[in-house]
């Protein structure tokens, strides 16, 4: 028998079982489906985690107050420890190294926000002139918070687009007042709008110099510092220098935490690896059990087509020759079944990716190749069996449909 008789005569196979070449082709699909959606699921949390970071700025190094007391990598800085407060000096003094370019000191808390009877919670932000270039926001009308003493607790602020229509309508909020708790602040700018950052949006925030939000929040904390470097090969340096001027300035004591955007970066990318290789392992799993259920519907089918064995030995054909039409048989039932699975996976992707922007749930061109290529492998192995034992039937019993 010449190769294409092989493939035509597994094509007959398949198309006489129908319900059994469906039953084969559904098992496959799934299983090849939910390989794409796995980890689609899991590139598309690490897309959004990278656009979220990208979003914050560039050559970023992150100041916390507190030193943790725990190990476990960067990350784990950002979680219990015991806390010790990081005074507005404190970040002025982070301004003297020579590769620093800007330093932002940040306070964050949620207030009431009111005026002429209209009333909302927002997000209130204290810190100073350096966060606009900081984070590339652009103003959409009036000016960002004044340069100067950052201690001094000026009672202005700048408000994101929406928190202006909301509070002031058509009106031009520029040069009016607003509540913020006890407060009475003076608007000098609007925000722009821009991309929200791990789901926070200058549309609903207000900005207000970092010693007024110290002074609305009654903390003698800065909640974190932001610092930006000049080039990305001085970071290392900088995480140095801060470490030490904060250690110098809290009589020896290393009490604040430093942490560098490429390292929060790369956590995140160790834990999406992780991710991925988990929910590949569940993908083949069920490639497995897709494997299987093909093995045992062969065997099936090989018991109910002696018959046809038998003629096909009487006629000349080896056993060679039988183990490779079952084995064909079975490696296009899942190559068929893979690819149906890749259809409906790369579908469901787009049907989520439309409907939830946020999540960008293409996969990979290797996982999608990989499903694929495994689903083909699982058949041609899981169909040895069946197709040993039609080669050994046999041929006068097997005729006789013993």
């Amino acid at each position: 028998m010449k190769t294409r008789d092989i493939i035509r005569y597994s094509f007959i196979s398949i198309e006489r079982a129908r319900s059994r070449t469906a039953l084969m082709l559904l098992a496959v699909a799934i299983a090849v489906t939910s390989v794409i959606l796995l980890i689609g699921l899991g590139e598309a949390a690490r897309r959004y985690v990278t656009r979220e970071f990208a979003s914050l700025g560039t050559n970023l190094v992150f100041v916390l107050p507190g030193k943790s007391e725990t190990t476990g990598g960067a990350m784990s800085a950002s979680f219990g420890g015991t806390t010790r407060p990081i005074t507005i000096a404190d970040a002025q003094a982070l301004t003297r190294h020579p590769s620093v370019s800007r330093v932002a000191p940040m306070v964050i808390g949620a207030a009431s926000v009111n005026r002429a009877g209209l009333e909302r919670e927002s997000v209130v932000q204290g810190t100073t002139a350096e966060m606009l270039p900081l984070r590339e926001w652009q103003m959409y009308k009036g000016s960002f918070l004044p340069t100067g003493n950052w201690q001094h607790a000026s009672p202005v602020c700048v408000i994101g687009r929406k928190i202006e229509s909301e509070l002031f309508g058509p009106e031009s909020s520029v040069g009016q007042f607003l509540r913020i708790g006890e407060s009475r602040f003076r608007v000098i700018g609007v925000l722009d709008h821009a991309p929200s950052t791990f789901g926070m949006t200058v549309d609903e925030s207000i900005i207000v110099p970092v010693a007024s939000a110290m002074r609305l929040f009654n903390t003698d904390s800065i909640f974190r510092i932001m610092i930006e470097s000049n080039h990305p090969d001085s970071i290392p340096a900088i995480s140095t220098f801060v470490t030490n001027t904060l250690k110098a300035r809290h009589h020896g004591e290393d009490d604040a935490t430093v942490i560098t955007q490429d390292a929060v970066h790369e956590t995140f990318n160790t834990i999406f690896n992780a991710l991925t290789l988990t929910v590949a392992g569940i993908a083949a799993i069920s490639l497995a059990v897709a494997g299987v259920l093909i093995m045992n519907v062969m065997l099936v089918s090989v018991s109910q087509r002696t018959g046809e064995v038998g003629l096909l030995k009487a006629l000349g054909a080896s056993p060679a020759q039988i183990v490779w039409l079952f084995l064909t048989e079975s490696a296009m039932l899942s190559l068929f079944g893979a690819l149906i699975g890749v259809g409906v996976g790369l579908t469901a992707c787009w049907l989520v990716s439309t409907y939830y922007p946020i999540l960008d749930m293409f996969p990979p061109v290797w996982a999608v190749g990989a499903g694929v290529l495994v689903a083909f492998i699982t058949g041609l192995v899981f169909g040895i069996l069946p197709a040993r034992q039609a080669a050994a039937l046999d041929p006068i019993a097997s005729l006789a449909k013993h």
